[in-house]
């Protein structure tokens, strides 16, 4: 396995990996879109969360995409850039690639379907501090919402994002809190988090009663001058947080602290988390940990957890993440089966590989023909113009989004029929 060259930093995020011998950091998952009622909501203060080079080549194929790639982060003098992946996979060509936007340091993406049927996909951007909004159907960019700052509709370093009903819920890692805000119109209605969080990532949310969420932040807070000593194992019960949050009728958020959790022996400990992801259907958490530092023969993967918080001691196979385990989505089909997808931050080329929804047995990998050192990914199955059988949004170098048709994924796979549509 590749060995780790950074860990998360509190002001900087440095992930970058080599498949060599030598050496070479979500999501939040947006859930399906349920139309909700609209009401006025009242904002309240809550107390309750380098890189390797692309081919030239491919990068000329980038309609208005011919901006060159930012300058690298600092980074150890032991790191190297990345290199080629190792993992079998198949190649499924984009539906497009967005044009480029260095300066925002995309993250985290978020899809929600609009009155009139069109679909947003929402992007975090960290380093403009702020959201963008692209038409996921072409992967045009509408427009930017918010910008630096603590006060309402403001951010800093906006990290993960979740939508759920006309709610959107973003993790500001260096606020330390979570924002929700009301859609369309991105008006603030609370925040919640600030007295527990010390550097949250990622989120997911759990519908419990109409209106009522559990919602599970993760915590990648880290030690040392640099941020980027791993807590002692007594700590690291502290790796996800867990709020109960109500939107009353007169529509105040209201958020209370219900604990943390995370494993604390040497086998099973979360050292570095930011995506997470649900399934209600089978009660299971799946949470990402990025660390590749060696222990017990493992490297970067998935780790199971029930809704309790509870360590089942499963993970997805080890063996195939040749890099960070990044973002992760649920892929639902109508017959109760699916697929978890999650992200192998590779380069030159991410590779996405499948698992089955229930025994987590692996389904086949793939790659796209561009996309790249990808961190945040969002699996919208419902139909669109463009993609009728629905989409896997990725983000692509931090400075794009990409899209692949999920058709063109089940049919590349061999994937059971019916999942899209």
């Amino acid at each position: 396995m590749p060995r780790r060259l950074g860990y998360i930093n509190r002001f900087m995020r440095i992930k970058r990996y080599d498949n060599s011998e030598s050496a070479r950091g979500v999501n939040a998952v947006a859930l399906p879109q349920s139309r909700r009622r609209r009401r006025p909501h009242t904002l309240i203060p809550m107390s309750s969360r380098l890189s390797g080079f692309t081919p030239a080549l491919l990068l000329a194929l980038l309609a208005g995409c011919a901006t060159r790639m930012p300058a690298p982060e600092p980074v150890a003098p032991s790191q190297a850039p990345s290199k080629a992946a190792t993992v079998s996979a198949v190649t499924i060509a984009e539906r497009y690639v967005s044009e480029q936007s260095v300066a925002d340091e995309l993250d985290s993406l978020a899809t929600w379907v609009t009155e009139d049927g069109r679909t947003w996909l929402i992007a975090s951007a960290k380093s403009t501090h702020r959201l963008v909004v692209f038409d996921a159907d072409s992967g045009q960019r509408i427009r930017e919402v918010g910008g630096p700052g603590q006060s309402p509709g403001q951010f800093n370093r906006p990290n993960g994002v979740v939508v759920h009903g006309d709610w959107l819920f973003v993790v500001e890692r260096d606020n330390r809190r979570v924002q929700v805000l009301e859609l369309p119109s991105f008006k603030p209605v609370g925040v919640f988090g600030q007295q527990e969080l010390r550097s949250p990532y990622g989120l997911w949310l759990r519908e419990t009663e109409p209106d009522e969420f559990e919602a599970y932040v993760t915590d990648s807070f880290m030690y040392g001058p640099r941020f980027d000593q791993v807590p002692p194992l007594s700590e690291l019960d502290q790796r996800v947080r867990r709020y109960r949050v109500h939107f009353a009728p007169s529509g105040e958020l209201r958020a209370t602290h219900a604990g943390s959790f995370g494993d604390t022996t040497d086998a099973g400990a979360l050292r570095v988390v930011e995506s997470i992801a649900g399934d209600p259907a089978h009660e299971r958490l799946l949470i990402a940990d990025e660390s590749t530092a060696p222990r017990s023969g493992e490297g970067s993967t998935l780790r199971e957890y029930t809704f309790a918080g509870q360590h089942t001691g499963r993970r997805l196979p080890q063996s195939k993440f040749q890099a960070q385990a990044e973002g992760v989505a649920l892929w639902t089909c109508p017959d109760g089966g699916g697929y978890w997808i999650a992200v192998d931050q590779l380069a030159p080329l991410t590779v996405f590989h499948l698992f089955d929804r229930k025994t987590l047995e692996p389904r086949g990998s793939f790659q796209g023909g561009v996309t790249a050192h990808t961190d945040g990914v969002a699996l919208h199955a419902a139909s669109t113009p463009s993609f009728p059988g629905g989409a896997l949004f990725a983000v692509h170098e931090d400075k794009a989004v990409s899209a692949f048709d999920l058709r063109d994924v089940a049919r590349a796979l061999r994937l059971a029929p019916g999942c899209t549509g």
